[in-house]
């Protein structure tokens, strides 16, 4: 795939798991609320990878606006790596470029059976990394299969975004596990769609592995012969669990990877205590709405940095709340006719309406600025997945309570 379909994609992945309100800003803010997730898995090798993160697990927490600190679930599997690690720290450790046919005969190789047609990769001498992909067929209906290399920090948010499994109830997939393995490295295995909502019977299984110095190997495959387009050839891609396990695993890969220069590890960032990019929102949005003052009880519940959300169940069906808070992102979306000014200068905006990918989800939302640039746009849904169908007739918060919560004076504790 060219690097500028494989970046399009990356990102058209990125936000396909959520709703966007119809307002071109909201829409570009939601997405740049949750630019870390991904899904998927999709980055762009070398040097300009797009550092994608995924929306943490439900309960997972990194400490919020308002407190509310958590930790994920992960499976520990003492299963040895087959990939030899080279020192991460020194710039180049191979002996020569690997080209785009020697990765080519390295997937054939390590197929089990069946042939690979429409082959193509780019070696390591290439400027976008190496990857290498084909059309692999075991006699059983056609498969798109991929494998990309890279270097990355291995404590670093890409290595985390490619290990971590997002939430399930937002992200429409099947199955997925992190596990650890002996030598430290950490590999996810995934079992998905080409798209969350389903609109098309595509599968997408993948794993990725991270290694403790740097190497990353991630496989992808499809039930059909390309990635979007073609028609389903069969009912799940033909790789199994262990066998794409295998594939990532291989030493094969490790003269590429090592012919790769390493990466500088990521900075942390050194912020104020009220920086919000040192919090959560998804904590924050779970205080406010148990500051409402009705019971609202929280069955689900995630996010990262400015994205966040809870979902709701006070037994008439579940409810989906989520929230975004960003700096800077300009008025674009406000004007003097759907927008109300406060006295100290704030814009809000409500909107009603039905969601933008469920089949009769309704979405209400209220969309605040304030004049500092600060943005708060806080959305509640009749339904538990965006995507999905409706739980309710209406959603649980009102627009009042989607109000307070927007306009509490807590989100104004941020600073560049």
């Amino acid at each position: 795939m060219p690097f500028e379909d494989e970046l399009g994609e990356a990102l058209r992945r990125a936000g396909e798991g959520f709703t966007t309100d119809r307002n071109a800003l909201a829409e570009a803010g939601e997405q740049r609320g949750r630019r870390l997730v991904a899904r998927r898995r999709t980055a762009v090798a070398g040097a300009s990878a797009l550092a994608l993160t995924v929306i943490a697990a439900a309960g997972a927490y990194t400490g919020g606006l308002f407190d509310g600190p958590g930790a994920a679930d992960r499976v520990d599997v003492a299963a040895p790596s087959t990939v030899p690690g080279g020192n991460g720290k020194q710039p180049r450790t191979g002996t020569g470029v690997v080209t785009a046919e020697q990765l080519i005969a390295s997937l054939k190789a390590l197929l089990p059976g069946g042939a690979l047609t429409k082959a193509e990769a780019r070696g390591t001498s290439d400027e976008l990394g190496p990857w290498v992909s084909g059309v692999y067929d075991d006699g059983k209906g056609k498969s798109a299969v991929s494998v990309r290399l890279q270097r990355v920090d291995p404590k670093g948010s890409l290595a985390r975004a490619q290990t971590e499994c997002g939430d399930k109830s937002l992200q429409g997939y099947d199955d997925c596990r992190t596990e650890y393995l002996a030598d430290g490295s950490r590999l996810m295995l995934h079992k998905g769609y080409e798209y969350p909502d389903r609109r098309v019977d595509t599968k997408v299984w993948s794993a990725t592995l991270v290694t403790p110095q740097g190497f990353l190997v991630g496989a992808s495959e499809w039930n059909a012969a390309a990635e979007k387009g073609a028609p389903v050839s069969r009912t799940d891609p033909p790789l199994a669990t262990e066998d794409l396990k295998t594939l990532v695993t291989s030493p094969a890969w490790q003269p590429a990877l090592n012919d790769l220069p390493t990466v500088e590890p990521e900075v942390p960032q050194v912020e104020g205590p009220t920086a919000l990019r040192d919090r959560n929102a998804g904590a924050a949005l779970e205080h406010l709405i148990n500051g409402l003052g009705v019971a609202l009880p929280v069955v689900a519940k995630g996010g990262e940095g400015e994205y966040g959300y809870v979902v709701l169940d006070d037994g008439s069906g579940k409810s989906l709340v989520q929230i975004n808070v960003q700096k800077g992102e300009g008025n674009i979306g406000f004007t003097e006719a759907d927008a109300t000014v406060r006295p100290d200068g704030t814009r809000v905006k409500p909107m009603v309406g039905r969601a933008t990918k469920g089949k009769d989800v309704m979405q209400w939302s209220v969309d605040t600025l304030r004049k500092d640039g600060l943005r708060v746009l806080v959305s509640s849904f009749n339904a538990a997945d965006p995507n999905g169908t409706p739980t309710r007739d209406s959603p649980m918060l009102t627009m009042e309570q989607l109000h307070e919560i927007a306009l509490a004076p807590g989100w104004n504790r941020t600073s560049n």
